[in-house]
């Protein structure tokens, strides 16, 4: 299996988020992808190959127009501003009050195009999204061109971008981006598989009127784990794409057996939609000792996921999204891409 990676992606170097109402130390950081890229060239997985630049064209299929201009300008405006620091949202244009008029404070655009207060921007925010865009595109690519698997190591992740906001780690939707692309060049029917321990609703929001992409996710109930707002089981698609999003929100401390009824039932769904495609968004913190997840998966447990994912016998595009324990981050994603391989 190739992988994709860019070291333009680590530009994006914060150093501190908000959590738990204090200003901690960050978690989505560089190391991340450096100890995935260490794995996967220890364990000899295939050919490491640098992404191609796609341009502004595939991000706008997925993403507005005055998005894209805020991430790409936001750093001169916050600097012109006299500001120097990371910068994090304080306000929001919540029920009641009003989106439009677009603000021209650069305080008021953060709130307009964020849905958090714990994502920082900095310097290199814009540089190391696009990177990571680009990583996805040029994965999706090579299952275009006829490869029967890709690993795109894109961070900072993007499953929880959505088409006009940012928000938990996530700039631009690395899987919906690349998703989109395949479908534009000649894949009828795409499907996004997020196994992340956090519920993709940027993913589910872009596609979820849409019946040529299928969403499945499985992920902590989202009644008491982020991003609170989107992932309940009732939410099933709207309009044309009515049928085509299920999700599996399971409680606190599920285990492996708990985690593979739920999956053994997105591979029936994925079975049923038979797409040409599967877009895998692969967050490895349904470990047990993420630092800020809250299931039980061992290391082997993901071994035993790209076993299943393999046995589906599709076309497989993985997309890393989240995992923070960075000691065992590297082996618990080579694990489930050996897995598939073997499955």
């Amino acid at each position: 299996m190739k992988t994709v990676f860019s070291p333009v992606q680590l530009a994006h170097r914060p150093q501190r988020e908000i959590a738990d109402g204090e200003l901690v130390p960050a978690v989505e950081i560089p190391s991340r992808a450096e100890i995935v890229l260490d794995e996967v060239k220890r364990r000899r997985l295939g050919d490491v190959l640098s992404p191609d630049a796609f341009g502004r064209a595939p991000l706008e299929r997925v993403h507005t127009p005055a998005y894209l201009d805020f991430l790409d300008g936001f750093w001169n405006r916050w600097t012109a501003a006299g500001r120097s620091g990371e910068a994090f949202p304080y306000v929001w244009p919540v029920r009641g009050l009003r989106a439009d008029p677009v603000p021209e404070s650069v305080d008021g655009l953060l709130g307009r195009y964020s849905f958090d207060a714990g994502t920082p921007l900095g310097a290199g925010t814009a540089e190391a999204a696009r990177a990571s865009a680009d990583t996805a595109l040029t994965a999706a690519r090579l299952i275009r061109d006829g490869a029967g698997s890709a690993f795109a190591l894109c961070r900072p992740p993007g499953h929880h971008a959505g088409a006009d906001y940012y928000g938990g780690y996530c700039f631009l939707n690395n899987a919906a981006i690349a998703a989109q692309w395949l479908r534009d060049h000649g894949a009828a029917r795409v499907a996004v598989l997020d196994v992340d321990y956090h519920h993709g609703n940027g993913t589910q929001a872009i596609f979820y009127d849409r019946p040529d992409v299928l969403f499945l996710s499985i992920h902590a109930d989202p009644r008491v784990e982020y991003p609170f707002f989107l992932g309940h089981a009732e939410e099933a698609g709207a309009k044309a794409g009515t049928g085509y999003t299920r999700n599996w929100p399971l409680p606190l401390g599920t285990d492996w057996p708990a985690y593979a009824r739920a999956l053994e039932e997105a591979c029936r769904w994925l079975g049923v939609f038979s797409p040409e495609v599967v877009v895998v968004s692969l967050g490895l913190d349904c470990f047990e000792r993420d630092p800020i997840s809250k299931f039980g998966l061992t290391g082997d447990d993901f071994l035993r996921l790209g076993q299943r994912l393999g046995r589906l016998g599709l076309p497989t595009l993985f997309v890393l999204e989240g995992g923070y324990a960075v000691d065992a981050l590297g082996r618990n994603c080579v694990n489930v891409l050996e897995g598939f391989a073997g499955g």
